[in-house]
């Protein structure tokens, strides 16, 4: 990883390193092992680090820095550079599965019968190639707990929506190119929805409030409309 990073600012209290340009399992392993590599380091002044799909943010106290050098980003940047130098490279995920049962009946997925007509595939080929894949965790994002995650299945590739819809229900699960995702609170969205969970993905009150993770695999289940509403009792 030395030799393939790019590490630019943003703004005067945080910078990025850049790992690639590409969805990518492999790449996005390296990201996380970075991102756990620099809060393990304890770097002084950092106050929060935050993978994405390809980059790590890193925020720091700019008043906290100006003490220390002239140049705040040079200095984080520097440590940044130790920590890569440094790191043994290994990967470090959560690698943790977990299984998130959905319900696909149309009256929640209310893009089902759109996309079949486009795809010229069965609601029922739909569902099946959805459930058939366990998809990797990429990044937390867009709303408190909602999860990237990927790949879908070639046939399910689809385009967002040119007209987002005004409201998404809480727990729509959707497909955008080739992610899939479940929406965490009621919002505007333009996904294309094909079922909704019952389980809740983002809980204040919880001691962890999102219930997924960078680095998790994740398996979606197919449960009937009697099973979800019986959930939410």
């Amino acid at each position: 990883m030395q030799n393939r990073y790019k590490i630019f600012s943003l703004g005067d209290a945080a910078l990025s390193i850049e790992l690639g340009n590409k969805i990518d399992i492999a790449l996005n392993k390296n990201v996380h092992a970075l991102a756990h590599g620099i809060r393990s380091a304890a770097i002084d002044g950092v106050k929060d680090v935050i993978p994405a799909y390809t980059s790590v943010t890193v925020v720091y106290d700019i008043v906290l820095l100006r003490k220390k050098t002239s140049s705040a980003f040079e200095w984080i940047k520097k440590e940044i550079e130790e920590v890569i130098t440094t790191s043994n490279q290994q990967t470090v995920t959560n690698n943790n599965k977990k299984i998130i049962p959905v319900c696909y009946d149309i009256s929640l997925g209310i893009d089902l019968e759109n996309m079949a007509a486009i795809k010229n595939i069965s609601v029922e080929e739909i569902i099946q190639l959805h459930t058939g894949k366990t998809y990797h965790v990429y990044m937390i994002g867009f709303l408190p707990g909602f999860a990237y995650m990927g790949s879908v299945h070639e046939k399910l590739i689809t385009k967002r929506k040119h007209q987002p819809n005004l409201h998404v229900a809480a727990g729509s699960v959707g497909i955008a190119g080739e992610q899939t995702g479940v929406y965490p609170f009621n919002s505007p969205g333009g996904w294309n929805i094909i079922g909704r969970t019952p389980l809740q993905m983002f809980d204040k009150n919880r001691e962890q409030p999102v219930l997924l993770e960078p680095g998790d695999e994740i398996e979606f289940k197919q449960i009937s409309l009697e099973e979800f509403n019986a959930y939410r009792i």
